[in-house]
């Protein structure tokens, strides 16, 4: 192989190890992506159940005394 033909044949390696790796960083960071829109929602979801269960204690009155042992102990 020629000097012009090993040069090449090397730049056309690196341009298809190039295409490889822009694919699979495109898809990392659509994973990321769809990771973070779930993260999201799940925080949402867990502030309003938080504020339910602050509703349902605020609504049962007084403050919550210790529950006492079963009868076992």
């Amino acid at each position: 192989m020629s000097d012009p033909d090993l040069l090449n044949a090397r730049l056309e390696a690196l341009e298809v190890r190039v295409a490889y790796q822009d694919q699979v960083i495109e898809d990392l960071n659509q994973t990321v992506i769809d990771q973070w829109k779930k993260i999201d929602a799940l925080r949402r979801q867990l502030s309003e159940l938080l504020d339910r269960v602050q509703e349902v204690e605020d609504s049962a009155g007084g403050p919550r005394a210790p529950e006492p042992p079963p009868p076992h102990y």
